[in-house]
């Protein structure tokens, strides 16, 4: 199952509303690397467990 990670939902001063779906690790690590160069946070194994946490399952609607 896809998974998806959306910055909407942690609290950010900048406000960002970046949405990241794909595969799981796909998105843990795309998730880190913009943490990291958007959002000033250090890409650590305990980061990439709490977006890992915080991911939720695509819901793909039927085309």
């Amino acid at each position: 199952m896809r998974k998806v990670a959306d910055c909407r939902e942690s609290p950010s001063e900048s406000g960002c509303t970046l949405t990241i779906s794909g595969e799981e690790d796909e998105v843990v690590r795309a998730a880190a690397e913009h943490a990291a160069s958007v959002h000033g946070h250090t890409d650590t194994p305990e980061l990439r467990n709490e977006i890992r946490g915080m991911l939720k399952d695509e819901h793909l609607s039927v085309r």
